[in-house]
Order: C-alpha cells, then sequence, then structure tokens
C-alpha cells in the first residue's frame, strides 16, 4: 500500500501511549471524595474492566496493564488517552442505542485515573487490589476446545496484495453444534481481514493453494475496470503455500468465499452461547478462507488461528447475518468532497427476531454509519449511530433489540474524501467501489438471533438502494 498514509490498529494506542496526541477535552480530573487514589483500590479494577482484554500478551494491546509494574510507567499516557476518549476504543454515539459490551469509561472512572496520575500513581494496599483475572492463555478471549491453525503468512514490506481464498479441511468430522468462534492473528497490523465459511467438500478443492482474481490497477493502484466482486476477472493466480511461484491461468477462482464468520480490526470474537444460540457444522466439510493483508513499510509474518467453543446439546436459536451485498455498487465520491452520501440501503425483515450484533465496514474515507430501524407502526428508532467512524477499530456493537416480522432496516453512510481527513491517502481523486483500503466500501454487518427452525433464507426481503447524493 506504499503510498497510502495508513495508521494501523494498535499504533494510534501506542502514539497516545507516548505521549505524542495531543489532549482536548471537556472532562474535567477531580478526585474522588474518598482520600488519595491508589492502584490497588481504585485503579486496577477499571483496568480489569475496560483495558485488559486488549492490553495483555498475545492482544492488540501496544503494552500489558495487568499489575503495577506494567502500569506505574505509563500513568501520564493514560491519563491523556482516557480525558481524550482516544482510550478506550468506543464510537458508538451514547444518545442512541444501549449496547451490553460498552466499554467507555464513566466520567468518574476518567476523574479516578487522572486523579490517580497527577497523585504521583501511588500503589496504596496490594490487600486492597482485587483478584486477578484469569484470561486464557495466548491471548484468546474465550479458551477455545478446538484450534485450526493456518499456514503462516509472509507478508512483504510493500506492494498491493489482492484478497486471496484458500480452502483446509474442517476439524469437525462429524455433525457438531459450535458455540463461539475466535479469530485471533499473530500481526494484527497487518490484516485488513479474514472471513471464512463451511461448505461440503468439492472434487475440485485444492487444499494449501492461494487462489485470487488478477485485478487491473493504475499507478496509483485504482481499479481500472469494475470488478464484480472477489471473484471476477479473466485471469487466475494461484500459490502453493510456502511457495512464491506464482502462476496465472484464463478463468475464474474455484473457492468463493461468503463472510460468514469475519475478522476485522477490532472484532474477532463471535459467541453465540448468550442468546442459546449455535452453528451447525456438518461432519467432512471444508473451510473456505478469504484473507487479505495489507504492507506496512516492513515485512512480517502472520500467523492466523480459529479457536472453537462447542455445545453439549442443539441450541434454541441460531444468529442470521445481513450482509448487504452491492451497496457501494454505484458509489462515487468526488475530489475533496467531505460529506458524501452513500446510497441508502434498506432491508426488510420477515420474520420474529432479536438484533443483537453490528459493525460498520468501511474503509479510509468512512466518515459515519447509522442503523434505522422502522418498527411496524412506523415508528423508527434509531439503534445506533457512530458519528465518528475510524477504520482502525471496526468495533462489534452488541445489543437485544426486539425486531418484529415486517420491520426494516435503513442503513445510511457518510464519507469524507476531504484535506481535513487525516486519514485520507488522496483527496484529489474520484473513489470507487474496490477491496483496496485506498478504495472504499459500505458493508453495514448485522446480526439477528431467530428460532432454530426458521430458514435463513425467508428472513429478509431482497435489499433495495437508493441513489447517492
Amino acid at each position: 500500500m506504499g503510498r497510502s498514509r495508513v495508521r494501523f490498529l494498535g499504533l494510534a494506542a501506542l502514539a497516545i501511549a507516548s505521549g505524542v496526541l495531543g489532549v482536548t477535552s471537556t472532562v474535567t480530573a477531580q478526585s474522588p471524595s474518598s482520600g488519595q487514589v491508589t492502584f490497588s483500590r481504585d485503579v486496577l479494577p477499571i483496568l480489569q474492566k475496560h483495558c485488559q482484554s486488549c492490553h495483555r500478551p498475545g492482544q492488540i494491546g501496544p503494552m500489558p496493564l495487568l499489575d503495577y509494574q506494567q502500569v506505574r510507567p505509563w500513568a501520564r499516557s493514560i491519563k491523556a488517552a482516557v480525558v481524550s476518549r482516544e482510550m478506550p476504543p468506543w464510537d458508538a454515539d451514547p444518545a442512541h442505542g444501549k449496547f451490553t459490551n460498552d466499554r467507555s469509561l464513566s466520567a468518574q472512572e476518567i476523574a479516578t485515573l487522572s486523579a490517580w496520575a497527577d497523585g504521583g500513581a501511588p500503589l496504596g494496599d496490594p490487600k486492597d487490589a482485587p483478584a486477578p483475572i484469569d484470561w486464557p492463555a495466548d491471548g484468546w478471549l474465550v479458551r477455545p476446545e478446538v484450534i485450526v491453525e493456518l499456514p503462516p503468512y509472509d507478508v512483504p514490506a510493500r506492494g498491493t496484495i489482492e484478497w486471496e481464498n484458500i480452502a483446509i479441511p474442517s476439524p469437525f468430522k462429524t455433525d457438531t453444534w459450535v458455540s463461539s468462534i475466535e479469530i485471533l492473528p499473530s500481526d494484527p497490523s497487518v490484516v485488513h481481514h479474514m472471513c471464512f465459511e463451511f461448505e461440503p467438500h468439492q472434487p475440485n478443492v485444492v487444499y494449501d493453494q492461494y487462489e485470487w482474481a488478477e485485478v487491473p490497477r493504475d499507478q496509483e493502484g485504482v481499479t481500472l475496470r469494475r470488478q464484480q466482486g472477489n471473484g471476477a476477472g479473466s485471469w487466475v493466480l494461484t500459490r502453493d503455500v510456502g511457495s512464491t511461484a506464482v502462476k496465472r491461468r484464463p478463468g475464474r477462482p474455484t473457492l468463493s468465499v461468503s463472510p460468514d464468520h469475519c475478522y476485522v480490526p477490532g472484532m474477532s470474537l463471535h459467541d453465540y452461547r448468550p442468546y442459546d444460540a449455535g452453528l451447525l457444522v456438518r461432519g467432512g466439510q471444508d473451510i473456505l478462507v478469504n484473507l487479505h493483508y495489507q504492507t506496512t513499510g516492513k515485512p512480517a509474518v502472520n500467523r492466523m488461528k480459529i479457536g472453537f467453543t462447542l455445545a453439549k446439546q442443539p441450541p434454541r436459536k441460531k444468529l442470521v447475518q445481513l450482509v448487504p451485498n452491492g451497496a457501494t455498487a454505484d458509489f462515487a465520491i468526488p475530489p475533496h468532497e467531505s460529506n458524501y452520501r452513500a446510497p441508502t440501503v434498506q432491508v426488510e425483515i420477515r420474520k420474529n427476531a432479536e438484533l443483537v450484533w453490528m459493525s460498520p465496514h468501511m474503509h479510509f474515507r468512512g466518515k459515519s454509519m447509522t442503523w434505522i430501524l422502522t418498527h411496524p407502526d412506523g415508528r423508527e428508532e434509531i439503534v445506533l449511530k457512530v458519528p465518528r467512524y475510524r477504520y482502525n477499530w471496526q468495533l462489534l456493537y452488541q445489543t437485544r433489540v426486539p425486531v418484529a416480522a415486517g420491520s426494516k432496516f435503513t442503513f445510511v453512510a457518510y464519507y469524507d474524501n476531504s484535506a481535513g481527513n487525516r486519514d485520507n491517502p488522496n483527496p484529489n481523486v474520484w473513489v470507487r467501489p474496490g477491496n483496496q483500503a485506498w478504495e472504499e466500501m459500505m458493508v453495514p454487518f448485522t446480526w439477528l438471533v431467530v428460532d432454530a427452525d426458521v430458514d435463513e433464507r425467508d428472513v429478509t426481503s431482497p435489499y433495495s438502494r437508493s441513489s447517492g447524493a
């Protein structure tokens, strides 16, 4: 991605922790009335609740924040990060929606962390400290029962890497109910996304081979002709695992991967257990994987793992993912346009369901995205509004909202292609749909919970789309 000014996941947090970013906020730090703020009694509980899931070995946080020795050197930088509300990352507008995984800090928690830093960051009495959290080993959020490891991937220092597909055999030889899925990269800074699905094995599927479509691009890396998704193109490129030799043949890729289960920066865990839901994986299937790596200026090796937990009995519910493919088909963002409204996407829900997860996906010009739920009686409700989208933190917002049959979702997104967007690689060009981060997408990932016996094909109507503005 050479020419682009890319700020990768985790590096923004590191810049804050190093005191690089300035602090502008209306939050006023005030010491709690209980006296001197100490790490053991006051600070550690906040870190355990809001920070340690990322700031521990094997996770994305640039430094661990598990004990006093690890936290003390960062006291003033932590204050800067929380007062500016850069950390912990949480971009949902608090005026809309309620979220079960809200990681944002309260004003009192920010005041406590600030007062601790201002007071010399004392340890206090270690007896006041809560017990350490028993985090899963090796960076997992949920302790997996089954782990699948993908082949190590060598990411070059520079260049454009197209979306690649690879097939690996599933570890499940008999029908199995899966209760959670977690995708864990060893180097998140080079991973744009990884998605996979389970499919019955086909005779023409070759294991341990990357396959991708050739995408003609200009010198700026912009797609020269419109591609119909990841499978288009008149030439197919393949490369065996462990080899740098690329083979080229006419035709289309043999693998086509639906984004059923995805990792993007900030979203790695899909946990069905709180909803008594699960995923039935048929025995003997393949795992079809779609990978997209991005270069950072230095070579890297990423080792991707998929962890599964298993249900002891068939669950009552299942998740249905809404992915409005083609939402960006008519994208055309003019140069220097700071507030481009994308084509509005709408879908009707035909079965009673429960809204549980939402996650916006855009690229460098992404500015905001909103989910509007219109109930059958015509009442409109904003269930999620992300007014300041950050490409480096594509968070999963978890909620519990009943959705009656006949309801409609409307997805609204805005983009900033101006020089005022500090992530914009080039405000002087038209921006159209594409797989690379300097092109654009609009994907409002949405998940519903329905009864296990509901046919997924009956849950939604076809998507409709308005014109952009």
